[in-house]
């Protein structure tokens, strides 16, 4: 199988079929991670933090907001890259499994769909705002948030690059 091949199995056009392959891998006592978020500009606080959320089990799924969603979520000018480049791009990472697109104003639906057994999120959420926790900490499941890696965000690449 080549690299391509490899990205590609990891994009995931389907909610059931996401579902199946988190249930498969729950099967055989493997621990599912999921975050979401636009993903833009992919930079080192995204790194910094899907390798910590991929840290807290063994499986990553990330929900990518689509290009429409990103718009009405960041403003007519967003997002810079198009969603599928931005699957592409997070697919590519080894730590992470699956991504998936998801266009509703929460992932609650998504959520509920996949039924991880970790749900993450960034810094700027509390444990009561986060979408979805009721329903991971009712299935027994952890929700963890994750400090941002200060001084990086796709905001300020894009503010540095209108400076110049």
């Amino acid at each position: 199988m080549n690299w391509q091949e490899i990205i590609n199995d990891k994009i995931y056009s389907s909610r059931e079929a996401l579902a199946t392959q988190v249930l498969k891998w729950q099967v055989h006592n493997e621990s599912v991670v999921f975050t979401n978020g636009c993903f833009d500009i992919l930079h080192l606080g995204h790194i910094d933090y899907l390798s910590k959320a991929a840290d807290l089990g063994d499986r990553l799924v990330i929900g990518v907001n689509t290009d429409a969603s990103v718009s009405e979520l960041k403003g007519p000018s967003r997002p810079i890259i198009h969603e599928d480049t931005r699957l592409a791009k997070l697919a590519s990472l080894v730590f992470v499994d699956a991504v998936i697109l998801f266009s509703e104003e929460t992932p609650l639906e998504l959520i509920k769909n996949a039924k991880p057994d970790v749900l993450v999120k960034g810094g700027d959420y509390t444990l009561d705002t986060i979408v979805g926790a009721d329903e991971i900490f009712a299935k027994g499941g952890k929700v963890v948030v994750i400090p941002f890696l200060e001084g990086h965000s796709s905001t300020s690449i894009i503010n540095k690059i209108k400076a110049e």
